[in-house]
């Protein structure tokens, strides 16, 4: 009696393995059984390799499912294939914003501007629905690879990638921080009473003084789904030193991530350097020295450039982020867009009098590019190229567009390689080798399910 027992129990474990196998087969629970895969074939006018700046005239793009499988003059298209007309416009990779936070929106009402008593007023399930809102808005202009980095409630930005990586909405390939590790305080200045009673500097940052500290939050955030690791490396005089960096990037590097640091002064720029950093954000006081240490070792930069607007910023502070752009790219750093969006205003309006949404003031950082003299060339590859490689998703065959790469594809009006505010006319986006916008229109119909249709375990 026992031994049948026993071999049930064994058979129905058998049964329940060759259940799961087949279901993550599938594409995960409840998912549809792989079958051939849908091809699309685009013909592109002009497509733009932005890496060395040249042009191909007339040619195929074939995407099958969510990849590229032949670029060419003469491609065959099999039967059945939709074919996208794009000959009047011209084809490039999708861009990336090195820099940003989808899922904070500090406001004029009624925070004052001030983003410490945002996260208290907006909970973390409120701001992943602004991530959700914002990650289509940005999307809409071309914007296909995000790097949210930090203040977003509770991992709110991790949870939005899954929920995209997944299939419940569309949206860009999304580079999550998960929480800023930083030192006591982080970017607060709280009173010991919010500090002790309250906890308020956790979740916008979670904080890590010792070894095991830093060792225990990296872990921790690479746990919940982080794919970079963001830290704050001088908000406080008692800012990381080399060897608490090396230490984040060694231990990063474990679960196969990187580190992009906050940095504001000019000795925390140092040690960054000295440490070998992957990704400098901010970095505005850097001096043209230390641009060439960055280009000498291949650190990127996310200078976070705000542009003088008549709804935020100054002259005096775009004069400043130009300057520094330009001390960096003549150096050869390999500068990055990147915007540090996260405010609202109720002045967000362009010359028409119509809402500007988050895509159109992410690509308006493009002015301080432009009053720092950077050719047009050389920002769409840090718009494209350079921005792949700083979101480390080369490796993951993201990027150009080339056969075998996922098929990131955006179409604009114009050529931006003479003139880059042709990528401000975006009229085609395609995702993963889905169409999010044609003909300037964006429609999601097609592209919102019940989920997950892309497996469950995708993160």
């Amino acid at each position: 009696m026992f031994k049948r027992i026993v071999l049930t129990a064994a058979l129905a474990v058998v049964a329940v393995a060759g259940m799961s196998a087949e279901l993550l087969a599938q594409g995960g629970r409840g998912g549809a059984a792989a079958g051939p895969q849908k091809l699309t074939a685009i013909r592109a006018g002009r497509l733009v390799d932005p890496d060395n700046g040249s042009t191909a005239t007339n040619q195929i793009i074939l995407v099958e499912g969510e990849r590229i499988r032949e670029i060419g003059p003469n491609v065959t298209i099999p039967p059945g294939t939709e074919v996208i007309d794009l000959s009047r416009l011209t084809v490039v990779p999708g861009f990336v914003d090195t820099h940003t936070h989808l899922a904070m929106t500090y406001k004029e009402v009624p925070e004052n501007n001030i983003y410490y008593y945002t996260y208290v007023a907006d909970s973390t399930a409120l701001r992943a629905i602004q991530a959700a809102s914002n990650a289509m808005q940005v999307l809409g202009s071309g914007f296909t690879v995000i790097c949210d980095v930090g203040n977003n409630g509770n991992y709110a930005d991790t949870a939005l990638r899954q929920s995209i990586e997944q299939g419940w909405i569309p949206g860009p390939t999304i580079i999550p921080s998960g929480l800023i590790i930083s030192t006591t305080g982080g970017q607060f200045s709280p009173t010991p009473e919010m500090y002790k009673g309250h906890n308020i500097v956790y979740p916008e940052y979670l904080e890590a003084n010792s070894r095991d500290e830093i060792v225990k939050a990296v872990r921790e955030n690479l746990l919940f789904g982080a794919k970079v690791i963001k830290i704050c490396l001088d908000c406080k005089s008692w800012g990381y030193s080399v060897d608490d960096i090396k230490l984040f990037i060694s231990e990063a590097a474990k679960g196969g991530a990187k580190v992009n640091a906050h940095v504001q002064t000019r000795d925390g720029a140092q040690r960054a350097i000295d440490a070998g950093l992957h990704i400098i954000s901010h970095g505005q006081q850097l001096t043209p020295e230390q641009h060439a240490q960055m280009a000498q070792k291949t650190i990127y930069l996310a200078s976070t450039d705000t542009p003088f607007t008549p709804y935020h910023g100054s002259a005096q502070g775009q004069k400043h982020a130009a300057d520094q752009l330009r001390s960096a790219w003549e150096k050869g750093v390999p500068v990055t867009f990147s915007t540090d969006m996260d405010y609202w205003s109720e002045q967000f309006k362009n010359d028409k009098g119509e809402w500007m949404n988050r895509g159109d003031l992410t690509i308006n950082f493009l002015l301080t590019w432009k009053a720092a003299g950077i050719p047009a060339k050389d920002t769409l590859k840090a718009l494209t190229i350079n921005g792949y490689k700083a979101a480390d998703v080369y490796k993951d065959q993201r990027g150009p567009i080339k056969v075998g790469n996922f098929a990131d594809i955006v179409a604009v009006e114009g050529d931006p390689l003479v003139d880059i505010d042709a990528v401000r006319r975006v009229q085609f986006v395609m995702k993963n080798g889905e169409v999010f916008k044609r003909d300037g229109v964006i429609t999601v119909d097609k592209l919102l399910h019940p989920g997950p249709v892309k497996a469950f375990r995708r993160r």
